[in-house]
């Protein structure tokens, strides 16, 4: 927490206002760089999980693990595992930033102290990745297509009918129910997680300072990431499926009623395990930096 002492209320105004608004702008720089580092490391797990919920048509999921990177290197060469990295940085990158720094602002301003509670976390957690989430949408879904060679965003010569037009503009605002059923609880819970999984670790506050810190916080996120990711595995199902083919699955409950009928229950969790390792490793590693980043800026 960022607490300003007396003597910092300066009387001129512009001096006070950049007072205010330097440990937001330390949060979102923080965050962005943690997730410029966990986006480069992980793209190939979102290109393989991004594929193989696109496969899974018609009751049978036709690429398994193995057999999909291995036609993604025999096709398009080891730099195929990274296609989608520069629309995924433009997500990530800011939407990191946002996410921290708005979780450092609410917990700054409406947490009851520094030991917030789980109810707190939950609720700091699903709100700044809410306000994130959507105002990045467009660029999830240009990233989830282009993984997938849906179409070449960068051509638009290639929209040649009114359904085109539809596909390249309208439907890149497709699945913001599903992202956000995705995205909020995962944060929320996450954090909640996160927090509570640090207080459980028995050292003494000197030798986790000094020495441990960053291997403690990487544990924490590692479990919680694991429990975060499988709980909000059908919902990146049913993400996948309305940004890729926003026509077809234009509503929640339809996407929910077409995927259960292709795949039945199993539908909902194709593409879990490369998600939950991406998830896990992107977010712990996020908030090992962060936390090392605003510990060193004087924020922590």
């Amino acid at each position: 927490m960022c607490h300003i002492d007396e003597s910092d209320h300066i009387v001129n105004g512009s001096t006070m206002e950049v007072i205010q608004t330097y440990p937001f702008l330390k949060s979102f720089l923080a965050g962005s760089v943690s997730g410029t580092c966990s986006t480069l490391l992980f793209q190939p797990l979102d290109l393989i999980k991004t594929r193989l919920q696109n496969a899974s048509k018609n009751g049978a999921n036709r690429h398994g693990i193995y057999p999909l990177v291995v036609q993604v290197l025999k096709n398009e060469k080891m730099i195929g595992l990274w296609r989608g990295t520069l629309p995924s940085i433009m997500r990530c990158v800011p939407g990191v930033g946002m996410y921290f720094s708005s979780l450092h602002w609410l917990q700054t301003n409406y947490g009851s102290s520094e030991d917030p509670s789980p109810f707190e976390s939950i609720c700091f957690g699903v709100l700044a990745r809410s306000f994130s989430g959507a105002t990045l949408l467009p660029v999830t879904v240009l990233k989830t297509r282009y993984e997938v060679f849906i179409i070449n965003f960068f051509v638009l010569r290639e929209a040649s009918s009114k359904s085109d037009y539809f596909y390249l503009f309208i439907g890149l605002f497709s699945g913001l129910i599903p992202t956000l059923l995705r995205d909020a609880p995962f944060s929320g819970i996450y954090l909640m997680f996160y927090t509570q999984t640090k207080k459980m670790v028995p050292l003494c506050e000197s030798i986790r300072e000094n020495f441990l810190n960053a291997p403690i916080n990487f544990s924490c996120g590692v479990l919680s990431g694991i429990f975060a990711s499988a709980l909000t595995q059908p919902a990146d199902v049913i993400k996948t499926k309305m940004q890729l083919y926003p026509q077809k699955y234009n509503t929640v409950p339809v996407a929910v009623t077409l995927v259960f009928k292709d795949n039945g229950v199993r539908g909902f969790f194709i593409g879990m395990v490369p998600r939950v390792v991406r998830r896990t490793l992107m977010a712990a590693m996020a908030w090992t930096v962060y936390e090392q980043v605003i510990r060193y800026a004087g924020l922590k």
